[in-house]
């Protein structure tokens, strides 16, 4: 039996994006009958978690870690109790060849001294560093720089970097080249099925009745509310557009000093066209809204393959990319690309109203063919179990 330590999700059931999903995925995926999985999971991440130390899900051993809320070091905290529970239970078991896979690149300063536990157990330890975390602007500048510091370390002790976009691996060996790091590719997965929901469903019914939003009659945004996600661009360049669209943004702002900020910046408030509408969790419903928007604009540019990105190729006509390595490594040809000097994405949004219908068709069919080729959670969790065994 292999056994699989995942270290740096905040646990499954999955309540979030990213790398709770992708462990979600992974572990109801599971093909292989010779693989074990353990996941680590915040004691507060789900009433499972709360009720229970250990228990099982998607047949995986799902352990709870309690850490207390000491800001930005809640995470190192966590991941280090993580794995100190994962190499603890490899003894404990006699795990033969553990793999250890640690989500996130945020205990560099120690990942040494585990990694000889690690290495004296004959496993091995595997790192995904996601994207470029210290170029986020939510976090203070010492946060950032320990966060750059962090993935030096964890890079250099690698037995397996994984990087799920080709250029963050590009970023890893250019980076990184003193430590020769062994790196590999396997992409983020999305799902290709369409929504449950239909236009006389009363759940959709209502939720575009209550927003005032028609479908195929608004440009759509779904993602967190940070700086580095380019609202402020997005909102500005949309109030500068002819479109007679609306904005419609899923994203959650309360208590959001970075909204108030915005509001005063922009004053996107006089523009009755841009609707901010809350959180969706209701998947089938976020799904078919994402189906039934006009076009699709996406700002984030930190990141390595971003899971709302996929979804969009997956599900919506056409989407308008902020112009990064990143984003253009995932859609290649499918996609309107903008830049973030001035008029760029007004330009894109004017370009965009004028497609005649043989052009999103074409266009949505190009997106999704990427997204059948290349990331399906079938194909991803395939190429994972692979590396693996």
């Amino acid at each position: 039996m292999q056994h699989i330590y995942i270290i740096g999700s905040k646990g499954i059931p999955a309540r979030y994006g990213g790398y709770e999903t992708f462990v979600e995925k992974l572990t109801a995926g599971q093909k292989s009958s010779e693989i074990r999985y353990h996941v680590a999971s915040r004691r507060d991440n789900t009433k499972l978690s709360q009720e229970n130390d250990v228990f099982e899900y998607n047949n995986a051993e799902i352990y709870s870690v309690d850490v207390p809320n000491i800001g930005p070091a809640q995470a190192i905290a966590y991941d280090i109790k993580a794995l100190r529970w994962a190499i603890n239970n490899a003894k404990k078991i006699g795990a033969q060849s553990p793999i250890f896979y640690i989500l996130a690149a945020r205990i560099g300063p120690f990942i040494g001294h585990y990694v000889k536990q690690i290495h004296a157990l004959g496993g091995t330890y595997f790192i995904n560093p996601d994207g470029h975390e210290w170029k986020r602007a939510k976090w203070p500048l010492p946060v950032r720089k320990y966060w750059k510091f962090s993935e030096r370390g964890m890079i250099k002790h690698a037995d397996l970097v994984i990087a799920d976009n080709r250029k963050i691996e590009e970023y890893v060996v250019d980076t990184y080249n003193q430590f020769s790091p062994n790196t590999t590719f396997i992409a983020y997965g999305t799902d290709t099925i369409p929504s449950s929901l239909t236009k006389e469903d009363s759940k959709v019914r209502n939720w575009f009745q209550d927003k005032n939003i028609q479908e195929n009659s608004y440009y759509l945004i779904v993602g967190r509310f940070v700086p580095e996600n380019n609202y402020e661009t997005m909102i500005r360049e949309f109030m500068k557009s002819d479109s007679k669209k609306d904005l419609v943004i899923v994203t959650n702002v309360e208590k959001n000093k970075f909204y108030q900020k915005l509001l005063k910046l922009t004053n996107f408030d006089k523009d009755k066209r841009i609707k901010f509408v809350g959180t969706v969790y209701d998947q089938p419903l976020l799904r078919y809204i994402r189906e039934n928007a006009f076009a699709y604009i996406h700002g984030h540019e930190v990141g390595g393959t971003n899971p709302s990105l996929l979804e969009a190729l997956s599900s919506t006509q056409l989407n308008l990319l902020v112009d990064v390595g990143f984003n253009r490594d995932v859609a290649h040809d499918a996609a309107i690309y903008w830049t973030k000097e001035n008029g760029k994405l007004a330009s894109a949004i004017d370009k965009a109203d004028n497609y005649t219908k043989k052009q999103l068709a074409n266009n949505e069919n190009m997106a999704k063919q990427i997204i059948s080729n290349e990331y399906t959670w079938n194909k991803i969790v395939s190429q994972y179990e692979r590396i693996f065994k």
